[in-house]
């Protein structure tokens, strides 16, 4: 019975998390990036022309695959990516990338 409570678990988690009606096609990833950093370590602040895009964000819905190719990233998972990969695009508010798996450089 606890098994099953997990696996309930995580299936909820995961329907969570994916409720954008964007569904990318293929071998695409949808990435929402992480928010920039606005403080260095040392505790200077940042000013908004200086900021660095970020190269890493969160996996929140993925293609089919091809029938060469199968996907193996999944919805969740934080992942680091090129600076320039991806088009970016804004959906109800929220900022996204959309870029094909092969543009994805590691999982954390």
């Amino acid at each position: 019975m606890a098994r099953f409570m997990k696996i309930v678990d995580q299936n909820i988690n995961l329907n969570t998390m994916s409720k954008i009606s964007i569904k990318p096609l293929a071998d695409r990833v949808l990435v929402e990036p992480a928010a920039a950093e606005t403080k260095t370590s040392s505790g200077i602040i940042i000013p908004d022309t200086a900021k660095e895009k970020p190269q890493k964000g969160t996996v929140v819905a993925i293609g089919a695959g091809t029938q060469e190719y199968k996907m193996t990233v999944a919805v969740g998972d934080t992942v680091l990516y090129g600076k320039y990969a991806g088009t970016e695009l804004q959906h109800e508010g929220k900022d996204y990338l959309i870029m094909k798996e092969s543009d994805i450089l590691a999982i954390v």
